[in-house]
């Protein structure tokens, strides 16, 4: 089959980036592929990093970069340019109402060519919403002959805003990119940690819904065997956690790296951790569970969006029933009773079933069932 994707790839950071990059080298085993990325993602204005770009990534899949999110002009010649590729399915990536316009033109204009669009959908709605949000992704939806959920909860967030639409179901992968993981004790020599504590790893980008000021709560009412290791990025203001890690009875224990972390400096992090704690206060995926199982470490999540498809207690970590730091801590006091042993065995047969082939063959199959209706 031939496929056109668009998505965020290198020299664009971050998870969509990642994966869009690994599902293509797997579709390209058995199919030809050709990538298409933005010449603009986010005008500077509107991101709230440091830089949209990982300089230290190689641009191994060769994206054409086409398409200015804001240039209206820049649209109807991103679908001509994917069309030039005679697609027989165009992949899409959608994350965020603010893609809408730009994305469902595309979409648009390649279906007038008689080219198949699915978009692996990511959020149909964001985490912090606004009023503009859900009738821009029901637009941009009704442009589409398919989608790709990764959770039930983003397959009914779907279905909500287009009650008709054709979504096939699939897991988000683990990741296999990072490599091995560091060996524990030269990952904590490295970053400072004791050699025989409980660590516990908060990783990703810093935002309100991920409940940072929760763990550190959690944290608080732990015993000194645990260590708090905080890696990634603010997207805000970090200084109220500055604040509250400061007021903390366990300060000493709490290390903090509050910046982008780049790809090779990944398996130093997990290699360090015992455990991966999400506190997250709404969510519909996260690619750090699939970052934390590749490496087998197991995770401590809050029972909200779609974490409770990959965080299964007893088998790959523990799922905490309640969006509180008191829920949290007996969630992360409950993971150390568990046998090892049986979280090993856990983690490795999802290993087994959350595979790259196993995805893209879903995409394949999904987008052969599907019929092209024209905009």
């Amino acid at each position: 089959m031939r496929f056109a994707f668009l998505s965020a790839f290198p020299p664009y950071r971050g998870g969509i980036a990642q994966f869009s990059t690994a599902l293509v080298h797997e579709l390209r085993k058995e199919h030809q592929v050709q990538a298409f990325t933005f010449t603009r993602q986010y005008p500077d204005f509107l991101f709230p990093g440091t830089t949209q770009f990982d300089e230290g990534q190689t641009d191994e899949i060769a994206a054409v970069r086409v398409l200015d999110s804001i240039n209206p002009l820049t649209w109807a010649r991103t679908a001509k340019r994917m069309a030039a590729a005679k697609p027989e399915v165009a992949v899409l990536r959608y994350w965020m109402p603010f893609f809408a316009p730009a994305m469902g033109a595309v979409a648009a204009n390649l279906r007038k060519r008689d080219v198949k669009v699915v978009t692996i959908v990511d959020n149909a709605l964001p985490h912090e919403q606004h009023f503009y949000d859900q009738p821009l992704t029901r637009w941009f939806l009704r442009k589409n002959d398919g989608y790709v959920a990764m959770t039930d909860a983003v397959r009914q967030d779907i279905l909500s805003l287009h009650p008709q639409a054709k979504v096939k179901l699939m897991p988000h992968p683990l990741y296999d990119h990072f490599g091995a993981p560091m060996d524990m004790v030269e990952a904590r020599r490295k970053l400072g940690l004791p050699a025989d504590a409980r660590v516990l790893l908060f990783f990703g980008l810093i935002r309100d819904y991920k409940g940072l000021d929760l763990l550190i709560d959690a944290f608080n009412g732990l015993d000194p065997r645990y260590h708090l290791l905080i890696a990634g990025e603010p997207y805000g203001d970090f200084s109220r956690y500055s604040d509250w890690i400061e007021r903390s009875p366990l300060s000493a224990n709490i290390h903090v790296h509050a910046r982008f972390i780049s790809d090779a400096e990944v398996p130093e992090f997990f290699g360090a951790a015992d455990a991966v704690v999400l506190p997250y206060k709404s969510a519909t995926q996260s690619g750090v569970t699939a970052i934390a199982l590749h490496f087998g470490v197991p995770v401590v999540a809050t029972d909200v969006g779609g974490l409770r498809e990959m965080v299964r207690t007893g088998q790959t970590g523990v799922l905490v029933p309640g969006v509180d730091a008191y829920a949290v801590q007996n969630g992360i006091e409950a993971l150390f009773s568990i046998d090892p042993m049986e979280l090993r065995r856990g983690i490795a047969a999802l290993r087994e079933e959350l595979t790259w082939a196993r995805f893209a063959q879903g995409l394949v199959e999904f987008a052969e069932s599907l019929q092209g209706t024209g905009a």
